[in-house]
């Protein structure tokens, strides 16, 4: 389960890689949504993915910060 671009963003090269390292946490989060809905968990299931769940949303929180800043420099820079 690993996000890839397929083709390379047309963005300053600090934010191509944080927006790709977005895409592959946003992967993650839905890939253990999925695992919520299958029928039959057992309790120590759902909890092993409401944990890994905490852990991705806690690093989506950390990862995305600063991610507005730069977003917000990338349209600056762009022509009027």
């Amino acid at each position: 389960m690993i996000y890839k671009l397929e083709k390379p963003l047309n963005v300053n090269s600090t934010l191509s890689v944080l927006l790709a390292e977005l895409g592959e946490e946003c992967e993650t989060v839905l890939f253990l949504l999925n695992q919520l809905q299958l029928p039959n968990l057992t309790d120590e299931q759902k909890g092993d993915i409401l944990a890994e769940l905490t852990g991705s949303v806690c690093h989506l929180h950390v990862h995305t910060e600063n991610l507005p800043d730069l977003i917000q420099d990338e349209i600056e820079q762009l022509p009027d």
